[in-house]
């Protein structure tokens, strides 16, 4: 699954490729970490 990554005022925001704001982060790599758990419970 695609989602997208947007960096806000030095935070990270996940979203889903139409616009659902998933979670955010403190910085890049813990999205991607995030990002591989999420993927996990819900694409499995």
């Amino acid at each position: 699954m695609s989602l997208n990554i947007i960096a806000v005022r030095g935070y990270y925001e996940v979203y889903t490729v139409d616009g659902e704001f998933l979670f955010s982060a403190d910085t890049k790599a813990e999205a991607m970490e995030e990002i591989s758990f999420w993927e996990e419970e819900h694409i499995a």
